[in-house]
C-alpha cells in the first residue's frame, strides 16, 4: 500500500493581512480605472456606471492583482519567518 505525501499548503495569511492585501489590490485598481474611464462614463446612471467599473475592475483584481500580491506576501512571510496562523512564529 502506497500512501501520497504532498507538501503542506502554506498557511493562509490572517484576516488582517488578507484585508489589507486586498485593498492594495483594489484601492490602486479602482483609481486607475475612474482616471482612465470615468469622463467616459460620467453620462452613464450611476448604477450603470458602477456595473461597467466593477466588470473591469473585479477581474483585474481576482486574477492579476491579489496572485502576484499573495506571491509577495508568502516571500516576504517566510523571509520574516512569519507564518500566517496566530500564534505561530
Amino acid at each position: 500500500m502506497t500512501t501520497n505525501t504532498t507538501p503542506a499548503a502554506p498557511a493562509a495569511p490572517s484576516v488582517h493581512r488578507r484585508a489589507l492585501i486586498t485593498w492594495l489590490a483594489v484601492y490602486p485598481a479602482i483609481t486607475t480605472a475612474f482616471a482612465l474611464l470615468g469622463p467616459h462614463l460620467a453620462r452613464l446612471p450611476l448604477p450603470l456606471r458602477t456595473l461597467v467599473m466593477t466588470a473591469l475592475v473585479v477581474p483585474v483584481v481576482v486574477y492579476g492583482l491579489m496572485p502576484l500580491l499573495l506571491k509577495a506576501e508568502r516571500r516576504i512571510a517566510r523571509r520574516a519567518g512569519v507564518s500566517g496562523r496566530p500564534g505561530s512564529r
